[in-house]
């Protein structure tokens, strides 16, 4: 059976997104490989198996193109509306909280943040199916 290891995003600025990371999310890094023209940085925490892979290509400089293709990457947290108020306190403007109701019950109660680089983040109350 086949076990999800990590997700890879590209970044334009490494500093700016380990420090958005780890501020936002409590991931440190657990790895850095660099190579003459990239550079890849595992990020983790205690409480996840799954790590984020933040590849910097070094040279760029104009921003990527997220397209239309990509969604978001979710996390989950034992009290959302502590953590919202936490990340605001931070600046890192998440958006507001919405509740998702399917045949009368709470489905599920989430927002928004971005990374540095437009990438969209979910942040799940931990319940039902998201642990």
């Amino acid at each position: 059976m086949a076990k999800a290891i990590h997700t890879m995003i590209r970044v334009l600025d490494e500093a700016r997104s380990v420090d958005f990371y780890r501020k936002a999310f409590g991931l440190d890094v657990a790895e850095r490989l660099d190579f003459e023209t990239f550079t890849l940085v595992y990020l983790s925490n205690a409480e996840a198996g799954l790590e984020v892979e933040l590849t910097v290509n070094k040279g760029r400089q104009e921003p990527y193109a997220l397209g239309d293709g990509y969604g978001h990457l979710a996390v989950s947290v034992a009290d959302l509306d502590s953590e919202h108020d936490r990340l605001g306190a931070l600046g890192l403007s998440p958006k507001k909280i919405v509740e998702f109701n399917r045949d009368g019950a709470l489905l599920a109660r989430f927002f928004f943040i971005e990374d540095p680089d437009g990438y969209k983040i979910e942040v799940l109350q931990r319940q039902g199916r998201f642990k």
